[in-house]
């Protein structure tokens, strides 16, 4: 939603530079490479639930304090620390899922949960741009974000059950103590000291990188993903300079071309998540009911292609200013094919490394939200040196370097190299 504010927060907080302006943007997934590094080992000691409440709490007062900032280094600090909070949901949602889905029905379950991380970004905007242009200010938009924040937590508060096996375990065996009056019952994890804080920490904040630098499969995903999620936080942060600056639209009526990213992201889970587990659970048949992460690959060369192909077509209709329809359908190719692409690997990561799943995505994400940090401060400059048409151009070729290779090295040689590696399952 911040986006087709950026020029009103600009001028009224005296930021001057590009790269400054996106930064206001930009450091709120900066955040989402650290607080993940500590959300994970939280919620192995004290549970999902606590640990989601209470940072989702911390991003309600946080995103309050960004519109009621009067400098620039306030919204910049408080964006930062924002984002900390709103990082929880992604750091635990991979191990959630894990918790609750069965491998053949994990396909369904990585597809909602993605979309709507998605969605927002692309739908966002949207709203945020008729609440600058009504005359609310650009205040407003982290108010009403707030607010609807605030009946969220309420609902959680309500609903929202634990899942993390060995806190359940606790729990009962906490209950079972207090009905039976014995006081030897304990879980394995409270009996061995597993789950202390201090050991539990040391561990999940090396284990990631470990994975990161070790595992060719992490390097992989975590490489291809952060492409992916760079280039939409490009897209994403130059939508307002496209279609305010060339094709001369006001906020409001330039936000509403976010529409065709979420239509993208819409369409790319309806095709991914019912045919990802048709084609895992058909595989799996075929190799004596055994599944396979391998079996989860199939659908990333489709959207590795549509990837590039969205680019180039958004950016050399850009660059030539046709009609606004064009561009909007490059960006909607570009959106459903990554989001095949974030699924795929989503999948193949929490089936590949199991019981290090949280560690295996926290590698993908750290790299990831580092690069949708960094994509959207050079956009500006590669645009301005290269305009649309080549600066795509290159993206494209980026995304045809990492992208095109990866799922038939994975489909061929990927179970060899589980079978190489201690963390992976079944070793």
């Amino acid at each position: 939603m911040v986006a087709p504010a950026i020029r009103s927060i600009s001028q009224d907080l005296n930021i001057t530079g590009t790269v400054e302006a996106q930064l206001t943007l930009s450091v709120f997934v900066l955040a989402y490479a650290i607080a993940p590094l500590f959300v994970g080992p939280l919620s192995e000691v004290y549970g999902r639930v606590p640990v989601i409440q209470l940072s989702n709490l911390f991003y309600l007062i946080f995103n309050t304090a960004c519109g009621a900032s009067q400098t620039k280094v306030q919204m910049i600090v408080f964006r930062f620390l924002a984002g900390a909070g709103g990082a929880a949901p992604l750091a635990l949602g991979g191990g959630i899922l894990s918790d609750v889905w069965p491998p053949e029905q994990r396909g369904k379950g990585i597809s909602m949960y993605s979309l709507a991380p998605l969605l927002g970004p692309a739908i966002g905007p949207i709203a945020g741009g008729w609440i600058v242009q009504s005359g609310l200010g650009w205040r407003w938009i982290f108010f009403i974000v707030s607010i609807a924040d605030a009946v969220i937590q309420v609902l959680g508060l309500l609903f929202l059950k634990e899942t993390y096996a060995p806190k359940l375990l606790e729990i009962k065996a906490r209950r079972l103590r207090k009905e039976t009056g014995n006081t030897h019952l304990h879980t394995p994890y409270e009996a061995d000291g597993k789950r202390k804080l201090s050991k539990i920490l040391r561990k999940a904040l090396v284990r990631p990188f470990i994975l990161l630098g070790t595992q060719p499969i992490v390097q992989f995903m975590a490489a291809y993903m952060a492409f992916l999620y760079g280039m939409l936080y490009l897209v994403l942060s130059t939508f307002p300079a496209l279609w305010e600056g060339k094709y001369g639209q006001s906020v409001g009526i330039g936000g509403l071309n976010y529409i065709s990213l979420g239509l993208g992201f819409f369409l790319g889970t309806q095709i991914c998540a019912p045919i990802n587990d048709k084609i895992y659970v058909k595989l799996s048949r075929r190799n004596n009911n055994i599944g396979l992460p391998e079996f989860r690959v199939p659908l990333m060369p489709i959207g590795a292609v549509l990837v590039p192909v969205g680019l180039l077509i958004y950016g050399w209709t850009a660059q030539s200013v046709t009609h606004w329809i064009w561009p909007n359908i490059g960006a909607c190719i570009f959106a459903g094919g990554s989001i095949m692409g974030f699924q795929s690997i989503q999948t193949y990561i929490i089936d590949c490394y199991t019981r290090y799943a949280a560690s295996a995505i926290a590698s993908v994400t750290v790299l990831r939200s580092l690069a949708g940090f960094a994509f959207p401060l050079f956009a500006p400059t590669m645009y301005e040196k290269l305009d649309y048409g080549w600066g795509n151009t290159t993206l494209a070729l980026i995304g045809i370097v990492i992208g095109w290779p990866g799922p038939f090295i994975l489909w061929k040689w990927g179970a060899n190299l589980r079978a190489k590696s201690q963390f992976a399952a079944g070793n």
